[in-house]
């Protein structure tokens, strides 16, 4: 599993990637966890507002950070 956050590295943002880190533990999900910055990159997946979320290049999530149970329920519909 490939989990992107998007943003620019505000607050919300790197409150965002602690959180998805916290919740692939808990789940214990083998996961390569990537930082997004570039704005032209964030565009392409079509994200007009920060942060985001993207698993495997779908994106679940964007202009908020999830509550830690919805990123487990994310990580784990993603999973399938």
């Amino acid at each position: 599993m490939i989990i992107k956050v998007l943003g620019p590295g505000c607050n919300n943002c790197k409150t965002l990637e602690r959180a998805t880190k916290d919740a692939v533990a808990e789940l214990n999900i083998t996961a390569t966890i990537q930082k997004v910055e570039d704005y032209a990159a964030i565009a392409g997946y079509g994200v007009m507002s920060t942060p985001a979320l993207v698993i495997d290049e779908k994106v679940v999530s964007m202009g908020r950070v999830p509550t830690p149970a919805h990123l487990r329920e994310l990580l784990t519909a993603a999973l399938g």
